[in-house]
């Protein structure tokens, strides 16, 4: 993703509920509890790219998809792709 992407520049306001968590944890079968600090790591990978539909951005990376609230800067949910 461009290092001047909206998203990057806002990485500081990223963040997710403990349910949100706990969803993103499950649907990509992560192995950490440091779900937002795994998401920023990912988003900023060059390979990463983002798309804005109406209210969310859809970051997709290493076939997975990040859904983020536009004004709100909250992950509601990941998944893989299909």
């Amino acid at each position: 993703m461009d290092r001047n992407h909206e998203l990057l520049l806002h990485l500081d306001r990223l963040h997710t509920t403990e349910l949100g968590a706990l969803r993103i944890k499950k649907n990509l079968f992560l192995d950490t509890d440091q779900v937002v600090d795994w998401c920023k790591e990912k988003m900023k990978h060059p390979s990463a790219s983002a798309t804005r539909k109406g209210k969310n951005w859809y970051v997709h990376f290493d076939c997975c998809i990040l859904t983020i609230n536009a004004n709100s800067y909250t992950i509601i949910t990941a998944h893989k792709e299909k």
